[in-house]
């Protein structure tokens, strides 16, 4: 089976944009913004980490000799650091220069305490999902804790395949993949962690775990998908519809109720796994009217972009907008899309220029 989840890239680039959303309600006073579902769409991180689980699954389970790891981790490397470190070098930037404005304009948190050396280092090895002393929050760039704890995903990921192939178990790797993540799922909740008064934990804690719960979710998603394709790809689109529509109401009511349901976060990891696996499939209404939208494909294909650039052009919108130009936050009612709009095509730009130019590729 060789297929591009093209549905699965269009969600990917929704949900990326709803944490785009859920960041931006930190600066707004809007019901469009300030609402039970967008204030809850952190959530969606989950979902990604669940997504790649997925896919690398499709693509890399097969490797079975050191050079299959060695290639997998550097294609890998390749995909994600290089605008996590020219981001993290732009954050860097901002912090030297935000102080010669103090004065000027109003500068929130001018000696940032989590913007410091021990952070700087545990951001560019990749490290800042990963419990260290003395860190009590996510730092530099927000968004980049999950981009830690995907690339140690990545390598789990490859030991336990290769460490599969090795013991001749191959049949039974479904099973290795579940018990994974179910010992995932028990460190964080057995693990200590007092920064947080409710699951799932941050990534200045455990979010590496967070991620491994996901990840390897997402292994056993695939396993499953891919044992049962054939018997229900040639069922009727109706059921189909029937089951995204479905799926869709239950994301919408479980995500508006995040604020009860954060602690028990086994849910969303259920939830997104049936919807993943629903949606592979592509047959159903709600499938066929994301593959119409070349605006939402070209989302799916900027998410990480989007993702990665969005705190800092979040901070220079309000600054510009709302310190300097004085406007009243409840404005962020329609500013948002053109704040949305900015984002977008910086992320074009970034894809094409730092992603793409970037990206690993055989000599």
């Amino acid at each position: 089976m060789k297929h591009r989840f093209e549905v699965l890239d269009i969600f990917r680039g929704i949900f990326a944009s709803m944490v785009v959303l859920f960041h931006l309600s930190a600066f707004a006073n809007t019901a469009v913004l300030n609402n039970n579902f967008v204030e809850n769409s952190d959530l969606f991180v989950d979902f990604f980490f669940v997504l790649s689980g997925f896919v690398i699954t499709y693509t890399a389970q097969g490797m079975s000799q050191p050079a299959d790891m060695k290639l997998f981790y550097k294609k890998r490397l390749f995909r994600l650091y290089p605008l996590h470190f020219i981001m993290l070098m732009v954050f860097v930037f901002m912090e030297l220069v935000k102080k010669q404005f103090v004065g000027h304009i109003q500068v929130n948190q001018l000696n940032n305490a989590n913007n410091n050396i021990i952070t700087f280092f545990s951001n560019i090895f990749l490290l800042n999902s990963v419990k260290l002393p003395g860190v009590t929050d996510v730092s530099w760039n927000i968004p980049s804790w999950s981009i830690s704890a995907e690339m140690l995903s990545y390598i789990l990921f490859g030991l336990v395949v290769y460490s599969i192939h090795r013991l001749k178990i191959y049949p039974r790797r479904v099973y290795l993949f579940a018990a994974v993540a179910f010992a995932a799922f028990l460190l964080l909740h057995t693990l200590p962690n007092p920064a947080v008064d409710h699951a799932p934990p941050y990534s200045f804690n455990f979010g590496f775990l967070r991620a491994f719960f996901g990840f390897f979710s997402g292994a056993v998603c695939f396993n499953v998908f891919s044992a049962t394709r054939g018997k229900n790809i040639n069922k009727p689109a109706s059921l189909f519809s029937t089951l995204e529509v479905l799926i869709i109401a239950t994301m919408v009511v479980l995500v508006y109720n995040g604020h009860q349901l954060k602690p028990y976060d086994f849910i969303y990891e259920l939830l997104f796994f049936c919807s993943i696996y629903v949606f592979a499939f592509e047959k159903g209404i709600v499938s066929s009217l994301f593959k119409k939208s070349g605006f939402l494909k070209r989302v799916g294909t900027y998410s990480y972009s989007i993702y990665m650039t969005h705190a800092l052009l979040l901070s220079l919108f309000n600054i510009v907008f709302y310190r300097v130009l004085k406007m009243p936050t409840t404005s962020y009612a329609y500013m948002f899309i053109l704040n949305y709009a900015i984002i977008y095509f910086v992320s074009k730009w970034s894809y094409k220029n730092i992603e793409l130019r970037f990206q690993w590729k055989k000599k």
